[in-house]
């Protein structure tokens, strides 16, 4: 399945780094893979491409961006190879390249080539067989359908499908490696490919998930606005209609009425900023914990009429947590406020910081006076609000508690373990 040139007979322990193993006879598996050359010089560089391929994969499966995991996945695959360009083209059903990815060109030399390849010579050639190619130079196989202007000189070559669930979704194209391409470099990028597929499939579901909770979001809230600050709205209109008769015939039943339409618009205008609370973005980027957490219970105070006290003890800030744990754990309290604001029908909230003891971190504790509710009752897509404090906390290794009652309140326990690089950082002076 490959077009690759006769292999030159080399030694293996002459081949320079920067070569690569593109000049050795590469020993097959039992199974048939290609494996890199024996000997002394070529086992440290075996090495270095296992640890350059496990770099490559933890930097895919680190990110669930579609368009930023396509940028890293080629990005990955000319360092992991030594190629000096490298591509990746997205297909459609029909097998026409519509996304193609670039990386060792700049944006510059990449505009002045012009729109992407379409799928023509060897690049539909890959598209149409679904199978690796290998060719020493491009510029003499008859098969290539030409360049464009302004398009750089390539001549080795090595192209490989992308392709998960027997489906093909794209191709890795890699051109220009000192001494050519090798076996083990097409048996490698296979093997990048097949996870490159898992990457940009997980990177897809992960998108299609949180589109779905942005719509399940808005009509949750477009529920909540119609069900509630619209219906009492409505319900005011109501009850002003007949009050110009009232003022004639019965003023004190008209003085009552008004009285009470004030009190209904004061409630809805208390409804309209829990939304806002909840909804409205909160800058907490490079503050530090009780500083950031003032700034929220500031905020909730003024936004939701509901009184909201800060208890944090001086041991909090030697605790080092670092600026990620911080964000994190700010945005936790903020979602647990928001969600006293929409849900927990409170006159009170208190958010208690305190140290773990024993260097084992802080304990972030945020209850209400509201109704409760029932924490192990299934929740919908619509209310995603403890799964992404649970989610956050993950992420840090931390862990989320919740304690709640019907008509007992709520209690969202969040502990969280330090951060060891931090503290270093703020002891070492060279730091």
């Amino acid at each position: 399945m490959t077009d690759a040139a006769a292999h030159r007979a080399a030694d293996p322990d002459e081949t320079p780094p920067d070569v690569g193993v593109a000049g050795a006879e590469p020993v097959r598996s039992p199974a048939g893979a290609p494996a890199l050359p024996l000997g002394p010089a070529t086992a440290g560089f075996a090495d270095e491409r296992l640890a350059a391929f496990d770099a490559s994969i933890r930097a895919m499966a680190a990110v669930l961006s579609v368009d930023r995991i396509l940028q890293v996945i080629v990005d990955g695959v000319r360092e992991l190879v030594g190629a000096r360009y490298a591509a990746l083209g997205i297909v459609d059903a029909e097998g026409v390249i519509e996304q193609f990815i670039t990386s060792g060109i700049s944006r510059l030399d990449r505009s002045l080539i012009g729109p992407p390849p379409r799928g023509h010579g060897i690049l539909g050639l890959i598209v149409r067989e679904n199978r690796s190619i290998r060719i020493e130079d491009l510029m003499q196989d008859p098969r290539r359908f030409g360049f464009p202007r302004h398009h750089p000189e390539m001549h080795a070559f090595l192209g490989v499908p992308v392709a998960i669930h027997g489906r093909t979704i794209g191709n890795l194209y890699l051109a220009e490696k000192a001494g050519g391409f090798s076996a083990a470099d097409e048996h490698l990028v296979e093997l990048f490919a097949g996870h490159a597929a898992i990457a940009m499939e997980n990177a897809r579901l992960h998108d299609q998930v949180q589109r779905l909770a942005v719509v399940e979001e808005r009509e949750r809230i477009g529920r909540d606005l119609h069900d509630g600050v619209i219906q009492s709205i409505y319900a005011v209109g109501l009850s002003l209609e007949d009050v110009p008769d009232l003022m004639v015939e019965e003023p004190a039943e008209a003085s009552r009425r008004v009285e009470r339409a004030i009190e209904s618009l004061d409630q809805t205008i208390r409804d309209i900023r829990n939304f806002i609370f909840g909804l409205r973005p909160q800058l907490l980027d490079g503050v530090e914990l009780v500083e950031g957490l003032a700034a929220l219970a500031d905020e909730f105070r003024v936004n939701t009429m509901v009184d909201v006290e800060l208890r944090a003890g001086r041991e909090v800030d030697a605790v080092p947590l670092g600026p990620e744990r911080t964000l994190e754990v700010l945005s936790v309290v903020r979602e647990a406020l928001s969600n006293i604001a929409r849900h927990a029908r409170a006159t009170r909230a208190e958010v208690l910081v305190a140290s773990a003891g024993g260097g084992e971190g802080i304990s972030v504790t945020v209850s209400d006076n509201g109704i409760g509710f029932d924490p192990d009752k299934p929740r919908g897509l619509g209310h995603l609000g403890l799964a992404n404090m649970e989610a956050r906390m993950n992420v840090i290794g931390g862990r989320l508690a919740v304690e709640s009652s019907a008509d007992r309140g709520t209690r969202i326990i969040a502990s969280v373990p330090p951060d060891p690089s931090a503290g270093e950082a703020e002891i070492d002076p060279g730091a």
